[in-house]
């Protein structure tokens, strides 16, 4: 499912479900968007949604997958044409850098709001009642140990192409944690999983739109509170030499574009740039594959049989 190849309908697809090929729509390119997939859940079912809307429409739909920040490279070049999902927690850098070379454009926001931060679950401020406070983290290094990382507490962070300055973080706020990066979302979750059930420590990666920490009990560190300058500015923050000393920033899921998309598609950019869901929505799908066992393809049609008219009105 994380690599698929699908051709979209042909234009008649458009009338079978009442919609009439305008005179613009027929004469947009007949080559294939290319549509990016990642390697978590929600961003594939965002961006199948808006695939099946697209060919609803009557364009040929490419999925690629490719690397969450590597993917700008491509979409500078055109070589891939749209990213659904851009985090402001850990995407914006990249998004401004190549929004700036004008050849990438963002499409405005999902309609979802991103929290990806240091998580852990309810039970360990027993162990460590100075939680949610980062300062406290140092003090409860070893309750959040493991064997192979003892006296040294562990982080487990997402998988590296995620991005999110976790190493430089914990560098930069002299964290007494070694920082192992999950190989997948499906790992990440698993551990928590596992280690949920049997009451053990574990300091993890967690984000929103996302089941977890619906279903778990816990809440994210407290770290000092994100500003751009923390980022950019060594100076700035508790650690007058090192950037990253701070939390990760908090906002909207964004859309973005190969700038070429509104003139060679203009009525698939109108499209995506009307594309909006919701945390609940996000929240209850991704519950439904991950959790559930339901088929992302079969999730992700009914929810389009839920909401025709939602999605016709993207393409209009």
């Amino acid at each position: 499912m994380l690599k698929t190849h699908f051709l979209g309908a042909a234009f008649a697809g458009a009338l079978a479900i009442g919609l009439s090929a305008s005179p613009a729509l027929a004469a947009e390119s007949e080559e294939p968007i290319k549509l990016t997939l990642h390697d978590w859940t929600g961003q594939l079912i965002t961006t199948n949604i808006m695939g099946e809307v697209l060919k609803k429409a009557g364009y040929n739909v490419d999925y690629v997958q490719a690397d969450y920040i590597a993917q700008f490279a491509g979409l500078k070049t055109g070589d891939l044409h749209v990213a659904m999902e851009i985090w402001e927690t850990t995407g914006r850098e990249a998004m401004d850098e190549a929004t700036a070379t004008g050849n990438v454009e963002n499409l405005g926001e999902t309609g979802m709001q991103a929290i990806e931060e240091w998580w852990f679950p309810a039970y360990m401020k027993d162990v460590c009642p100075g939680l949610p406070n980062w300062e406290a983290l140092n003090d409860c290094a070893e309750d959040f140990s493991t064997p192979e990382t003892a006296p040294s507490g562990r982080y487990l962070g997402g998988p590296v192409t995620w991005g999110g300055f976790d190493d430089e973080r914990a560098e930069a706020l002299d964290l007494d944690y070694e920082v192992v990066h999950a190989g997948t979302d499906a790992a990440l979750f698993a551990e928590l999983e596992s280690a949920y059930q049997r009451q053990a420590p574990i300091l993890l990666w967690v984000y929103a739109p996302h089941w977890a920490p619906v279903k778990f009990a816990g809440e994210w560190v407290e770290f000092p509170k994100y500003e751009a300058a923390c980022y950019d500015d060594p100076s700035w923050g508790v650690n007058p030499d090192m950037a990253y000393d701070c939390g990760k920033p908090r906002g909207p899921i964004w859309k973005v574009a190969w700038s070429g998309v509104k003139d060679k598609w203009p009525g698939a950019h109108d499209a995506i740039t009307k594309f909006k869901i919701s945390n609940e929505d996000m929240g209850a799908m991704v519950a439904a594959v991950d959790l559930e066992g339901k088929d992302l393809d079969a999730v992700v049609a009914e929810w389009m049989n839920n909401n025709e008219d939602t999605w016709k009105a993207w393409i209009e």
